[in-house]
């Protein structure tokens, strides 16, 4: 008599796993938790440092606290592109992947503000400086187009909106009553935005 033994066939069913620290209940608390560690940890620089640091040490303090802040907007780019939160069709991966880059380049841009290399007298250093604005311009966008789509439910459909205001709240602070004032609005606005919305993906099921 032969026996033949072969290995059972792979199931198609089972799901990728959860990251370290998520379950299958809440797939996505990794993704929340940097989120909310990289707002707090924004807002607790510019606290010290104030908006506009002139200083090396100011300098390097509220780039490391900007650059934790950028690394969990790649985590909620990749929450929004595994839950289909635009939608599902190219224009809206499309736009997640352009978003991506902008914050990839701000994340350069960070750097180099922090190792004191850039001039933005040159028009290369300038253009990438610009894409710290322009990708919160964007994360703007696309929390409008999340509350459109309504593929988020409760209050994580609307707080990217909130969250991602933060530019088109904190710049025209700036120019309306001056540095001291944005400096208290941009921190707040991250706790009260970026860090709660942070706990809601945390808490999301889906």
């Amino acid at each position: 008599m032969t026996i033949q033994h072969s290995p059972a066939p792979a199931r198609s069913d089972v799901g990728t796993p959860a990251p370290t620290g998520s379950s299958p209940r809440h797939p996505y608390a990794v993704h929340g938790r940097v989120l909310t560690a990289g707002a707090l940890a924004w807002s607790a620089s510019m606290a010290f440092t104030g908006l506009n640091p002139d200083d090396t040490a100011g300098l390097v303090i509220q780039s490391l606290g900007a650059g934790l802040f950028q690394i969990g907007l790649f985590f909620l780019l990749r929450t929004l592109w595994r839950t289909r939160a635009l939608g599902e069709g190219r224009l809206a991966r499309g736009v997640l992947r352009v978003e991506a880059a902008a914050v990839a380049l701000a994340i350069g841009s960070t750097f180099v503000d922090a190792i004191q290399v850039s001039d933005l007298s040159q028009p290369g250093w300038a253009a990438l400086d610009a894409f710290w604005p322009l990708s919160m311009m964007g994360m703007f966008f696309i929390g409008i187009r999340i509350a459109v789509a309504g593929r988020w439910k409760g209050a994580s459909r609307w707080w990217p909106m909130v969250a991602e205001s933060w530019a088109v709240v904190t710049i025209p602070t700036l120019g309306i009553f001056g540095e001291s004032a944005a400096n208290v609005v941009a921190c707040l606005h991250l706790v009260v935005g970026y860090a709660v919305l942070g706990v809601l993906v945390a808490r999301k099921t889906d």
